[in-house]
């Protein structure tokens, strides 16, 4: 399941760019300025980024430079109101890949979001497995050692995000900003809530509790 990340700071337009992408099977993560968009971008867990201009703290233009700089290849679309031929040249000679001009239609975003994908080269898994977990990321099944397991949303998106990252430890910071997006409270216990509740229909054994640190499922 591709991972996208979107940099937009205009909520409304975010959050329905966002309701789009998941709704067509994209993992969505969103953040509202140029640094977080850039440290996001550059974390290597994302397939590609749709990037607003005019953020604050750092514009687009200036996010985008300092990625192909750093020699990170994220695919970028450029998705602004700023419409005018300069602004189109500055974005793609800068490094884009595309440039969606607003007012746009989402079908359209879409459609060059799959192509930029597919340009890519990036492989979309369809099953995760990790020491007899099962997760079928089209049908939204789960099985744990043969057995068929019901898991909620939430508790599914919590499982893929172990299942990617096997034996790797995962901070509660991290698993916030993956399963619930990037406006939560840090000071939340919800991760924890729901580590217990994976436990109980995953095996307890499985997910390996590092005290001070996060969590780490064995592969």
């Amino acid at each position: 399941m591709n991972r996208i990340l979107i940099a937009e700071d205009e909520r409304r337009i975010a959050s329905f760019v966002e309701k789009g992408l998941r709704g067509n099977g994209f993992v969505t993560t969103v953040v509202e300025d140029g640094e977080a968009a850039y440290e996001y971008a550059r974390s290597g867990q994302f397939d590609l980024m749709v990037l607003e201009i005019g953020l604050p703290l750092a514009d687009g233009f200036t996010v985008l430079r300092r990625l192909r700089e750093a020699r990170v290849a994220i695919p970028v679309i450029i998705l602004t109101a700023r419409d005018s031929v300069a602004d189109k040249v500055a974005g793609l000679e800068g490094g884009a890949d595309d440039y969606v001009p607003k007012p746009f239609a989402f079908e359209e975003l879409l459609a060059r979001v799959r192509l930029r994908l597919k340009a890519g080269g990036t492989p979309e898994a369809t099953v995760l497995r990790v020491g007899g977990i099962s997760l079928d990321l089209r049908t939204r099944r789960v099985h744990v050692d043969g057995r068929a397991v019901e898991l909620s949303t939430r508790e599914f998106a919590l499982a893929e995000v172990f299942c990617r990252h096997p034996d790797q430890v995962l901070t509660r910071e991290q698993l916030l900003s993956q399963v619930w997006g990037f406006d939560f409270d840090p000071g939340s216990n919800v991760v924890d809530v729901y580590v217990r509740y994976l436990r109980k229909k995953i095996g307890s054994d499985r997910i390996e509790t590092l005290r001070g640190t996060g969590y780490r499922l064995k592969a």
